[in-house]
């Protein structure tokens, strides 16, 4: 099964009708009815019930529920999100969230005078305005502004249930926290958990929520990386752990150790698969002598836990062979056997049928400017420019055992500029020696600018991985990344899919066989996924915006 789908990709044609617009490789994409009332830009689709499409769209720093017909996607309503006050302040915007078939619009505000963070979710009526039904669901001690922290949330699989966190620093107090509530289709708190971790006299301590999910049993999983130096023992201390919470347990936390030595975790992605066998991959580095990271990519470990008894039953770590890194950093710095940059991501993570997973892992990278605004003594709008890079994606196929089956490297070079006054989003739970890498994906506050016509998607059907991505068309036929030229204007994009053999993971790339000069392009980062082989997208091009449908045989 296919897990964290984070981007999306791109497509073709328009029509006033639902009907098919073209194919590429296994996958078919339909279009809706133009949306005339396109000012409002659509950022997410939240999901699909009583037989209509809810969607988030913003227009200036205004946010829009956005409600459409399930069978031809015509607009039925336009609602603008206005939250009443709490505590004389107006919540922000955190999330929308379909559960079965309620919806709820969800936004923090923080109490100042109490150094309280508060959540607060509305309940939104079926034709998409907000009801009076206003409920608290969190109310969590920070000490100040810049330390209140910041919310998560995942979705169950079977979409009844929302799991959220709020992760937050006490520097002062030397502590961080972590406080964990599921809740199901009604808001009810099914369970909730908070977690307190000093870091008293160990000043160096980096800690880090690498990831956090909930399975279709409705048991919460979270992995936590901790790494300090023992000075007196003159040695690096590594904790990778999971702290798990069943429903069979009564949601007691229960924590599993995953040993290792002489090595350091960089970042993490996790999955549950049929077999109840709780999956953990990513990148870690080496160490120095003295036990410090050197924070660069040297290969791809695998970690296997029995969920029933919580035994680890496999560790590995695989070194980068040589003709990845050839193609990521050289064959020269290749053959003095350099470690990789540490710019990738974790992108999806994907269960094989034989036990197996295929991993998948972004180069991403954002450049922030320098801001310019108008006003008088520094009062006013400040604006700042912002470039995002989304470049090659390893692809790495995994046997059940944790070893390299193959490897492969997606040759794309992507990037989108724009200018924001909306520099605060990046404002997720950080500090010197606390992170949260889960959830750091495109802020919606940018979405709409350009970034969302980034990245990539990877459907996994019928044993065979597709991934289909936007690309200039002067790379058509192109696989070899030494070769392939950089896509800076997406809007003459074309959408390209690049197959891989199951057995050695080889490329054959599909292009499509006729261009079209105003074909409407998808945005990436807008989607919603209703099974492995059906997704709701969302496409446009200059004022021409549709809903679409993309299928895959």
């Amino acid at each position: 099964m296919q897990k964290k789908i984070t981007l999306l990709l791109l497509l073709v044609a328009s029509s006033t009708a639902v009907i098919a617009q073209g194919e590429l490789g296994p996958i078919t994409i339909t279009h809706g009815k133009e949306i005339e009332a396109d000012k409002e830009k659509i950022v997410k689709i939240a999901g699909e019930a009583n037989g209509k499409i809810y969607t988030l769209a913003t227009k200036g720093k205004n946010f829009y529920i956005k409600v459409f017909n399930s069978t031809d996607m015509d607009l039925i309503s336009v609602n603008e999100i206005e939250m009443d006050d709490f505590i004389d302040k107006e919540p922000v915007f955190e999330e929308i969230a379909v559960l079965n078939d309620k919806i709820y619009i969800i936004g923090s505000v923080y109490d100042r005078k109490n150094k309280i963070n508060n959540l607060l979710a509305v309940e939104i009526s079926e034709d998409g305005k907000l009801t009076t039904n206003t409920i608290k669901l969190f109310s969590t001690e920070v000490t100040k502004n810049r330390e209140k922290g910041a919310f998560y949330f995942k979705h169950s699989p079977n979409q009844d249930k929302l799991l959220i966190m709020h992760a937050s620093l006490f520097d002062k107090e030397e502590i961080m926290q972590y406080e964990i509530k599921l809740v199901n289709e009604n808001l009810d708190i099914v369970t909730s958990h908070l977690e307190r971790v000093s870091f008293e006299d160990r000043k160096d301590l980096e800690f880090t929520i690498a990831d956090f999910d909930l399975t279709f049993e409705d048991d919460i999983f979270l992995v936590i990386n901790e790494s300090y130096r023992d000075r007196k023992a003159k040695k690096n201390i590594e904790k990778f752990e999971v702290h798990a919470f069943k429903k069979a347990s009564d949601y007691n936390q229960e924590v599993i150790n995953i040993d290792f030595t002489g090595k350091e975790v960089i970042n993490c992605e996790m999955l549950m698969t049929a077999n109840n066998t709780l999956n953990l991959v990513g990148f870690y580095s080496s160490v120095n002598k003295r036990g410090k990271a050197n924070w660069k990519l040297k290969g791809i470990y695998s970690a296997t836990i029995n969920a029933s008894s919580n035994e680890v039953t496999n560790l590995k770590f695989n070194v980068f062979d040589f003709e990845t890194k050839a193609k990521l950093i050289g064959e020269r710095r290749a053959k003095k056997d350099k470690d990789i940059p540490p710019y990738y991501s974790t992108h999806s993570l994907i269960e094989k049928e034989d036990g197996g997973l295929i991993f998948l892992a972004e180069y991403r990278q954002s450049i922030i400017g320098r801001s310019s605004g108008i006003g008088i003594g520094g009062l006013g709008i400040s604006f700042t420019p912002i470039t995002f890079f989304t470049n090659e994606i390893i692809v790495t196929s995994l046997n059940a055992d944790g070893s390299v089956e193959w490897a492969n490297v997606i040759a794309k070079d992507q990037k989108a500029s724009f200018t924001t006054m909306s520099v605060g989003m990046y404002g997720f739970s950080s500090g010197s020696n606390f992170s949260v890498g889960v959830g750091v994906t495109v802020p919606l506050a940018v979405l709409g600018k350009g970034p969302e016509y980034l990245g990539a998607i990877p459907i996994y059907t019928n044993g065979e991985l597709t991934v289909v991505f936007n690309d200039n068309k002067k790379n058509m036929g192109v696989t070899d990344i030494e070769e392939i030229k950089s896509l800076g204007n997406y809007n003459k994009a074309i959408p390209t899919a690049f197959m891989f053999n199951k057995d050695n993971g080889d490329i054959t790339r599909i292009d499509p066989e006729e261009l079209q000069k105003d074909q409407l392009i998808l945005r990436p980062g807008v989607y919603h996924i209703i099974t492995n082989k059906e997704y709701l997208i969302y496409s446009s091009r200059r004022s021409e915006d549709k809903l679409g449908r993309m299928i895959i045989n």
